[in-house]
């Protein structure tokens, strides 16, 4: 195996000069960096990063800590991080805590361990104490999809809170009246807030909301087919569903189905998340896009941006979700709104791409949308 001192060697240059290549330092005459990689090339010669993190004391390595790796969800959200990352020069690790606060902790202490150039988490609920230990040792953390309260941290989200008012709004103006809630734990922001959304948006049409027909699951699968089980099972079930994830949304499909009930016939259908199988179910299902590319992008942009130098305060980039309307949300009655006053404004016209609302400070108030 050729070693650095071969390719000094063959290139006819110090063992410093190589170095200084492998790090592409602009200081290196160009002719002599062709050299260097010429010889590197023909050696054969790859660097260890190992040696390197020894020398650097960061390795050229993100950690990504995310809470289920099942959920399509993520994937394109990782995606768009692994995209900047690579693009930047670093590689990425993922590591799924599989909503576990022991494995979220061992991920992290394995971070810092191997002195990661930094790291982007999708916390668990409740959130890891460990987490301090990063920020005492200076290493660069953005959440993503969820915010932490009680620290002070970048962090890129979804308007939770305004994409389930505008699915409340648009069931309310097909007629719907009965609307149910099937949704995630209340210890995460992403629960929280799209509770919040659902209440505003019946509040908002001067409708009490009735405890009766709010659920709270895991946003797993297995959860979502329970508590939509125990909705079809109340006296005067719903007439309408909202549900909190793509992955309840599959549970929640199957007790339909199981009951012998029939969408929108017996019960319309709305999901917070737009999978590619939305739009191939029979009826296909309204639902809630968010821009999950988009958020892995902003989140790595963030993470670049502290690992290079940034030092002011936490920053908040906010994304806005938007409402794809098919038929499981088909009109009950006559004379509805048109569809297009339930989406924000920058997705009118033909429009879909959700827009970025731009950087805020973090706000401590959990009482309106992110």
């Amino acid at each position: 195996m050729a070693t650095i001192v071969d390719v000094a060697e063959a290139a006819g240059v110090s063992t410093a000069t190589v170095s200084r290549v492998l790090n592409n330092n602009p200081r290196v005459d160009p002719v002599m960096a062709v050299r260097v990689k010429r010889a590197i090339a023909e050696l054969g010669y790859r660097p260890s990063r190992a040696a390197r993190t020894l020398r650097t004391q960061q390795s050229r390595v993100w950690t990504l800590i995310i809470p289920d790796v099942r959920n399509p969800f993520f994937t394109e959200m990782v995606r768009g991080i692994e995209d900047v990352a690579y693009g930047a020069g670093y590689a990425l690790i993922l590591c799924n805590s599989d909503e576990d606060g022991t494995k979220e902790h061992a991920y992290l202490e394995l971070a810092l361990a191997e002195q990661v150039s930094g790291i982007v988490l999708a916390p668990t609920h409740p959130p890891v104490s460990s987490l301090r230990d990063v920020l005492a040792q200076a290493v660069p953390i953005v959440t993503v999809d969820r915010k932490l309260e009680g620290y002070d941290l970048d962090h890129v989200v979804v308007n939770n809170a305004s994409g389930a008012e505008q699915a409340v709004e648009h069931l309310l103006e097909r007629g719907y009246r009965r609307i149910a809630c099937i949704n995630g734990p209340l210890d995460t922001t992403t629960g929280w807030e799209r509770l919040v959304g659902y209440r505003r948006g019946l509040e908002r049409q001067g409708i009490a909301p009735d405890e009766e027909l709010v659920r709270l699951a895991d946003f797993r699968e297995a959860g979502g087919r329970r508590e939509m089980e125990h909705l079809l099972a109340l006296e005067e079930p719903p007439d309408a569903v909202l549900v909190g994830n793509n992955l309840m949304t599959l549970g929640a499909l199957e007790a339909i189905f199981q009951s012998g009930r029939e969408i929108p016939r017996d019960v319309a259908l709305v999901g917070f998340d737009d999978s590619s199988w939305n739009a191939l179910s029979r009826p296909p299902l309204t639902s809630i896009a968010q821009p999950t590319y988009e958020l892995g992008l902003e989140t790595a942009r963030l993470l670049l941006n502290r690992i290079e130098g940034y030092t002011g305060p936490a920053r908040e980039v906010m994304l806005s979700p938007v409402l794809n309307v098919r038929g499981s949300t088909v009109a009950r009655r006559a004379g509805y709104t048109t569809i297009e006053s339930t989406k924000p404004k920058e997705a009118r016209d033909g429009v879909r791409q959700p827009a970025r609302r731009g950087d805020r400070s973090k706000r401590g108030d959990r009482s309106g949308a992110q």
